[in-house]
């Protein structure tokens, strides 16, 4: 009503204005056609006769201005009357636009706010013989029966809709006496039967349907006092059955009826849903799913709830609260007679975690098929070479085919090794820690690289004391540690570079008791790692030539590190890397107690403490 009162106010405002607009500019079209010979003549005093005549026999008209085409006002009524030019004349003038006299004749109309009401304006250009002599401007007073009719419409228009407001607040105040009242003793009435409280009843002296519905209220409360209440207990504990049968369930659970309204749900539902702080239980399930659960099920809740579908299964893909995935399943829960739908069970299960291990197999495999493939590809292209033009080759080019295949070979079989490796080690399989020389495993190390590296001009550092404490771990596995990152070093090194293998036992400047810890470094003057490959250096088959496109690998090597070191050891893998500079790569290890011989127990209490000890610094030293 109020929008209606608006529209019907504003839209006699703008009829009045249509009107006196359209008076205005038909008016002024009438007086320019009358005018303008006259004015093309310079006959003034016949203007000013006709133009008085005009004005004095209509009483609409507020004002006449002449103007010639440079806008100057020669002539006005009731303002101006034609006078001699001294130098103490005022000029007057009417400002139109530039393009005002090449608009073929057309009036330009606008309205204006006067102490008497709105004035229309009016301006005509005066045309004769198609040329432009000046402007007539003319002012219009609003139609006097046209206001009067507006007003009294106006005002009839806001009487009916203060009344209508009048009308509705005092139905209002009798709905709240008469209805409202009642229902509302009924509603707190109904809350305490279903709390269990068969006592209640509700007495107000009404009579009509109201009085019905109270009488019928305190008789069903009667009747339900009147229950055994053997009966009632038997009924609680089958309840507490279901439900605690249903809480315990590993899978969520939800049990709706078939007007969609949640019966009722376990903790498991409550956390995938993340409706923990809010009471799902007698409210529309469809408004509390996620939008994408929604999506999904809502029309085959309808179907199901029609009875023309018993069971149906999605996965869903949840973004909040969390990302998960799950699978819900849907079955119609039936009477003993098999006749009626009774509501439907919706099962929730999380299978986040088994779509992650899918795709992950999935990603290995293709990863490892495209790994495989090239090595292949190359030793097939050569051999085929050398088998269809192995005449026409010389010697020279059938070595360094028969070298390129070699190379391919050893390329593969350190990728199916490496392949075999990380897969022995992420089977699950256990490995007992003993007793562990670090220095001879380094000494080790350093003997197989040091022919490699004395063929690139590499010098190898090895700083590890003599008396460096025994550590905790599998001596084969931390070979293959200290094996992986020197050769990564030695690969990513030019020449006249250095490799430096460093261990150290690190000081306990923590405030609490710890196992003591041996630090291994393994830095580098190479090429350096950016920030952003860093983030995932360690991921599989992930290879930093991949960007520059110079050396080879097969991208398992770190992995494996991380794998060893982090799982088997109970230590973490750190770097420090800057383009340019070089690579410092290092892990904690802790030092054999031989008294105790609990070193399994140590690992896993201290693995997770760093000491602020910054290996950039050796890193830069070597530099």
């Amino acid at each position: 009503m109020s929008g209606l009162t608006f529209w019907a106010v504003n839209t006699i405002q703008q009829d009045a204005r249509l009107n006196d607009t359209r008076f205005g500019r038909d008016l002024g079209l009438l007086l320019a056609a009358n005018v303008a010979p006259l004015v093309a003549e310079n006959n003034l005093t016949e203007v000013a006769k006709f133009s008085r005549r005009f004005h004095s026999s209509t009483s609409s008209i507020r004002y006449m201005l002449y103007a010639d085409k440079t806008g100057k006002i020669f002539f006005g009524i009731p303002f101006l009357s034609p006078e001699l030019e001294t130098s103490l004349s005022i000029e007057r003038r009417i400002e139109l636009p530039n393009s005002y006299a090449n608009n073929g004749g057309k009036p330009m109309v606008r309205q204006h706010m006067s102490p008497s009401g709105v004035v229309t304006d009016v301006f005509v250009p005066l045309i004769a013989d198609q040329k432009y002599l000046g402007v007539l401007a003319i002012g219009i007073n609003p139609n006097p029966t046209a206001v009067i009719s507006s007003n009294i419409t106006r005002d009839v228009t806001i009487s009916v809709f203060i009344s209508i407001w009048i009308m509705v607040i005092l139905g209002g105040v009798i709905n709240a006496v008469t209805i409202t009242k009642p229902i509302k003793e009924l509603l707190g009435g109904v809350k305490q039967i279903a709390a269990g409280n068969f006592k209640q009843r509700v007495y107000l002296p009404l009579g009509g349907e109201l009085g019905e519905l109270i009488s019928g209220f305190n008789e069903m409360a009667e009747r339900l006092e009147c229950y055994e209440e053997q009966n009632i207990e038997e009924l609680t504990a089958e309840k507490a059955k279901l439900e605690t049968l249903v809480s315990t369930i590993a899978d969520g659970a939800v049990l709706i009826d078939n007007n969609m309204q949640v019966i009722l749900v376990n903790p498991t539902a409550r956390h995938i849903f993340a409706w923990n702080n809010i009471d799902i239980v007698g409210k529309n399930v469809l408004y509390y799913l996620p939008s994408s659960v929604q999506i999904e099920i809502t029309h085959s809740l309808h179907k199901m709830a029609m009875g023309n579908c018993e069971s149906a299964e999605f996965r869903v893909q949840l973004n909040e609260p969390t990302n998960k995935t799950i699978c819900i399943l849907l079955t119609t829960v039936i009477n003993v007679q098999r006749e009626n739908i009774k509501g439907i069970a919706m099962t929730v299960q999380d299978i986040t975690r088994e779509v992650e291990l899918n795709e992950a197999k999935s990603q290995f495999i293709s990863n490892v098929s495209h790994e495989l493939r090239t090595p292949l590809f190359n030793i097939k292209s050569f051999i085929e070479t050398l088998h269809d033009y192995g005449e026409d080759l010389g010697a020279e080019e059938k070595r360094e085919f028969l070298e390129t295949v070699n190379h391919e070979t050893d390329r593969l079989t350190r990728l199916v090794n490496d392949v075999l490796d990380l897969s022995k080690l992420e089977s699950g399989r256990s490995y007992n820690l003993h007793r562990v020389d670090l220095t001879q495993a380094i000494e080790q190390t350093l003997r197989t690289y040091q022919l490699n590296a004395k063929d690139k001009g590499i010098e190898i550092i090895q700083d590890a004391p003599s008396n460096l404490p025994p550590v905790v771990g599998h001596y084969d596995l931390l070979l293959q540690v200290l094996a992986n990152l020197v050769g990564n070093a030695l690969k990513f090194t030019e020449a006249k570079g250095k490799v430096a293998l460093r261990a150290y036992e690190l000081a306990n400047t923590s405030s609490f008791e710890r196992v003591p810890q041996v630090r291994v470094e393994i830095s580098d003057t190479g090429t350096g790692i950016s920030l952003e490959d860093q983030q995932a250096i360690f991921d599989r088959f992930f290879r930093v030539e991949n960007r520059v496109h110079t050396l080879e690998g097969t991208g398992l090597g770190l992995s494996i590190v991380r794998n060893i070191i982090e799982e088997k050891h109970h230590s973490h893998v750190h770097l420090v890397s800057e383009l340019g500079v070089g690579t410092t790569f290092w892990f904690d290890l802790n030092i054999f107690d031989e008294e105790t011989k609990s070193e399994s127990q140590d690992i896993k209490n201290n693995s997770r403490l760093d000491m602020h000890i910054t290996p950039e610094n050796s890193l830069k030293k070597m530099c």
